[in-house]
């Protein structure tokens, strides 16, 4: 037996490995799913007298978008976002995500500006809170602050239309 326990520990591995394979590695948990949002009070990236927190856009359901312009995804996600605003269906609040504020006025002037509000995150401290690995993430977040959904990657017109869409009207 001593000499078929390699092949079995092999074939168990193997057995593993394929059903982790057929996961979807855009699925992450996130413990904050029906919880409501961090909150937070950071300053507005396009008005530094402005302030946005979460307390901004309650009332109403909204995206989060975590966002950057050191992001290659973000600006693959950008044209999607442009259409979701002028759609009017949910506003977009930003999360500029460890970003240079001038860079990122240059990108919204050179690519368009889905967004209500944007939060300046220069430190990152914020995106912590929220559970963030990298930009773009998204949130959907309901009229009383709790997030419903989180979107790690860029979101397509796809998944907007197939996923996010139909939460939205559950709302």
């Amino acid at each position: 037996m001593n000499r078929f326990l390699p092949l079995v520990i092999l074939l168990v591995l193997a057995l593993f490995l394929g059903l982790g394979l057929r996961k979807d590695p855009s699925i992450v948990p996130s413990p904050l799913i029906n919880q409501p949002a961090p909150s937070f009070e950071l300053p507005e990236l396009r008005d530094v007298n402005k302030t946005v927190t979460k307390e901004t856009s309650l009332g109403t359901p909204y995206l989060l978008n975590v966002w950057a312009t050191w992001c290659a995804n973000c600006r693959v996600e950008h044209p999607v976002l442009m259409q979701i605003a002028n759609d009017g269906r949910i506003p977009i609040v930003g999360l500029n995500y460890k970003d240079d504020r001038p860079a990122a006025l240059q990108w919204l002037t050179d690519y368009g500006d889905p967004y209500r509000d944007i939060a300046y995150d220069e430190s990152g401290r914020v995106s912590i809170d929220f559970g963030v690995y990298g930009a773009p993430e998204t949130f959907l977040i309901d009229s009383e602050g709790n997030v419903r959904h989180k979107v790690i990657g860029p979101i397509s017109v796809e998944l907007w239309q197939e996923t996010l869409l139909p939460m939205l009207a559950e709302l």
